[in-house]
């Protein structure tokens, strides 16, 4: 079922969902293995798709912990919404994550402790990933982290334009193989920075 529906998802916006399959369990394992749970009591997750991530996070948070997911896609955004329906403290919305900063008043939330996310920047238009990744150095907390995963490393530069730390882990049991980035320390000075460098991914 997930399998089939991320195809299809791909076959209709190839550059949103980047991905014709799911990510494995064992790449969801290596994107939260960094989570402090125990002091986390905020986390935004962007393109959630069909809740491989969530689920994981859901086994570890504590019960107090919020859980925010945003998707920009209909037809996952309703799977998350099934699945997550009796989940308490996990909101989902439908929309980008450059107005992540409007979902978060929507629902009371003051900052964020870690965004977790699945959204393919090699494939996303410049000027989206700019607003989704400024925008995120303001949500979080001053040891917040960014965590995502991309297919190569070609867009490190371009996240270095917005975290000063980047730690890198492969993850070989996804299809296909996959890297996680594990950004932490925001450059506070990138507010008007828009000359990222270009790049051929």
């Amino acid at each position: 079922m997930k399998q089939s529906m991320f195809l299809f998802q791909f076959m209709i916006n190839p550059k949103t969902v980047g991905a014709v399959l799911p990510s494995s369990g064992f790449l969801g394992n290596k994107m939260i293995e960094g989570i402090d749970f125990n002091k986390a009591r905020y986390i935004v997750e962007y393109g959630a798709g069909t809740g491989v991530f969530t689920e994981k996070l859901l086994t570890k948070r504590n019960r107090e912990t919020v859980i925010l997911l945003v998707e920009n896609n209909r037809g996952f955004f309703q799977v998350l919404q099934e699945k997550f329906k009796a989940e308490n403290n996990v909101f989902i919305v439908y929309g980008s994550a450059s107005d992540i900063e409007q979902h978060m008043k929507r629902f009371d939330i003051p900052y964020v402790d870690y965004v977790v996310s699945g959204l393919p920047f090699a494939s996303l238009p410049k000027e989206i990933s700019n607003e989704i990744l400024l925008h995120t150095t303001k949500i979080l907390k001053k040891d917040g982290q960014f965590i995502t995963f991309q297919y190569t490393t070609c867009k490190k530069a371009f996240i270095e334009k917005f975290f000063n730390k980047i730690d890198i882990k492969r993850e070989y049991r996804n299809l296909p193989p996959a890297y996680v980035f594990s950004c932490t320390i925001p450059n506070r000075h990138v507010e008007d920075d828009y000359g990222v460098p270009n790049t051929n991914c």
